[in-house]
């Protein structure tokens, strides 16, 4: 499955729900405490997994989460125990862009 802008994927490990907010990649897989993430619509029919203890950092309801060079960007709209990753690869938590000097 290939995620495009606006889609809501859910996982089948804790509560978590992101929405897709950039996707300039291929193909990859969405994870999230191990278990691939599904489309939400899908999220009753698919079978429910176990939490893998070492990707168990969590995610934070409103944050964005990016890859190193930025070409994939997920929000959480639901916070759970497991942690987000593309393609085995960890995402990151966006840092908010400063704002400039008002002097």
């Amino acid at each position: 499955m290939k995620p495009r802008i606006g889609m809501m994927l859910a996982s089948t490990v804790d509560n978590t729900t992101v929405v897709v907010v950039r996707w300039a990649a291929d193909e990859q897989e969405v994870t999230c405490g191990g278990s691939p993430m599904v489309d939400q619509t899908q999220h009753d029919t698919a079978p429910p997994e176990t939490l893998d203890p070492g990707q168990a950092s969590g995610t934070l309801l409103g944050k964005r989460y990016v890859t190193a060079n930025g070409s994939i960007e997920l929000l959480c709209t639901k916070p759970g125990k497991g942690s987000l990753a593309v393609g085995g690869v960890p995402l990151a938590v966006k840092s908010p862009k400063p704002l400039p000097a008002s002097d």
